[in-house]
C-alpha cells in the first residue's frame, strides 16, 4: 500500500471504532480500497471495532475468493499500528503549553464559519491566549458565506475542476483542499466563508482526473480513488500548484495562502515541502506528516491545527513541529482540548462547535498577519 492508502484505510477503521459506521460498511470501504479481508479484519480489531450486529458484518468475501470471519486472528503486514505513516512520536497531553482551552470566545454570536479573529500572535508562541479578543481581520456574520461557482482551468495533466468564491475587495487569496471524500458542499462552504471574510478562495477537486468527485457517486469511491491516485503523490502537488497559478491569475498581486483538512491537511505539508515561493501562509488541519518531509527552502508561515483526542494524527505532530523548526519557518502548533479528528467539519459526527469557532478565528488572524 502507498502512504496515502495506508492513512485512508486507518481512517476507515478509526471511524468504525468510534461507532460512526458499522463493521460491515467499514469492510466494504476497505475492499473498495483494495485491502485484503485478512488485513481489513486485523486493522478493524486493532482499532477497537466490535460491531457484530448482523450476520453480514461477521463475514466478508476476500479479494482472493476465500471467506474470512470478522473475528478471525490475522497478522497486520501492512499496518504496524493505528498511528499513521509509521511515526512513533508520543502524543502530548492536555497539560502541555501548546494546548489551548476551548473557553467561549469574546464574541458569542460568532459561528464556526466566521468568528472574531484572535489577537496577533508572535512567532512562534509557546502558549496561546485563553480567550481570543476581537482584531482587525473581518469575519463573516453567523451563517454568512458567498456562493461558489464551478470553474475549470488547465492543469498539468488535463482539465482541473474547482469551486470559486470571489471576495469583493480581496485581502489575499486562499487555496482550499478537501478531506478524503473529495470536493463536496462542506468544502465549498469553507471557500465561501473565506470570500465573506475578505479572501478570494478556490476549492480544488483533487479527483478531477477521475472526472471529478461528483462523477464517482458513493463517497467511499472517492476515498478509494484518492488512495489509488496516491501511488503518484506528485500528481496532487502539481495540481495544487496549478491551482495557485489560477489564484494568481484571478487575484493579481495578492499573497497566496492554503488550507486543507484531514487528507487535505496532509497535502498541505506536501505543498509546503514543494517550496513554492508564492506560498505565504498555510494552515494544515489535523493532517498527517508525510514521511521524510523537509521544509527547508520554503517561505510559508504555517499554522498547524490539531484536536487533543486525535491520537492517530497527533503521533506525527511533534515531528511536524521539529521539521518546521529545522527549516526556520514562522509557525504555531495549536491543539484544541476535547476535540477529535475532523472537528471543524460541521456536517460530520466529530464536529466540535467551540473548537471550530476558535480555530476559524485563529486561521483568519494567521492569514490576516501573513496575507494582508
Amino acid at each position: 500500500m502507498n502512504e496515502i492508502q495506508r492513512y485512508l484505510a486507518e481512517e476507515v477503521a478509526e471511524v468504525c471504532g468510534q461507532g460512526h459506521i458499522t463493521r460491515f460498511e467499514a469492510m466494504r470501504r476497505l475492499r473498495l480500497m483494495g485491502v485484503s479481508a485478512a488485513v481489513a479484519v486485523a486493522l478493524l480489531s486493532a482499532c477497537g471495532s466490535d460491531d457484530t450486529t448482523s450476520p453480514e458484518a461477521m463475514t466478508v468475501e476476500s479479494n482472493e475468493g476465500t471467506g474470512a470471519p470478522s473475528n478471525a486472528a490475522a497478522p497486520m503486514p501492512a499496518f504496524e499500528s493505528p498511528a499513521a505513516l509509521g511515526n512513533t512520536s508520543a502524543t502530548p497531553t492536555a497539560t502541555e503549553g501548546n494546548v489551548i482551552p476551548t473557553a467561549p470566545p469574546a464574541s458569542p454570536a460568532a459561528p464556526a464559519g466566521g468568528g472574531a479573529a484572535a489577537p496577533p500572535a508572535t512567532s512562534p508562541p509557546t502558549t496561546a491566549p485563553a480567550e481570543p479578543a476581537p482584531a482587525s481581520p473581518p469575519a463573516a456574520t453567523p451563517g454568512m458565506a458567498i456562493t461558489t461557482e464551478a470553474i475549470t482551468f488547465t492543469g498539468p495533466r488535463g482539465e482541473l475542476q474547482a469551486a470559486w468564491a470571489s471576495a469583493a475587495q480581496p485581502r489575499g487569496a486562499v487555496l482550499v483542499i478537501h478531506e478524503n471524500r473529495g470536493l463536496n458542499d462542506h468544502i465549498r462552504s469553507v471557500a465561501g466563508r473565506f470570500a465573506a471574510a475578505g479572501y478570494s478562495a478556490l476549492a480544488l477537486d483533487l479527483l478531477s482526473q477521475e472526472g471529478g468527485t461528483a462523477a464517482l457517486g458513493d463517497t467511499a469511491n472517492a476515498t478509494a480513488a484518492l488512495g489509488m491516485a496516491g501511488q503518484m503523490p506528485q500528481r496532487f502537488v502539481d495540481d495544487m500548484r496549478a491551482a495557485l497559478d489560477e489564484l494568481a491569475r484571478r487575484v493579481p498581486g495578492a499573497k497566496l495562502g492554503a488550507i486543507g483538512f484531514c487528507f487535505g491537511g496532509g497535502q498541505m505539508w506536501s505543498l509546503v515541502a514543494s517550496k513554492d515561493p508564492r506560498l505565504a501562509a498555510v494552515a494544515p488541519f489535523y493532517g498527517p506528516l508525510p514521511q521524510g518531509a523537509d521544509f527547508t527552502g520554503s517561505n510559508a508561515a504555517v499554522l498547524g491545527v490539531y484536536g487533543e483526542l486525535d491520537a492517530r494524527v497527533n503521533a506525527t505532530r511533534d515531528a511536524a513541529e521539529a521539521a518546521l523548526t529545522r527549516a526556520g519557518l514562522t509557525h504555531e502548533i495549536v491543539t484544541f482540548p476535547g476535540a477529535n479528528h475532523a472537528f471543524f467539519n460541521d456536517t460530520g459526527a466529530n464536529f466540535n462547535a467551540a473548537a471550530a469557532e476558535q480555530a476559524w478565528a485563529r486561521v483568519l488572524d494567521w492569514f490576516g498577519q501573513n496575507l494582508g
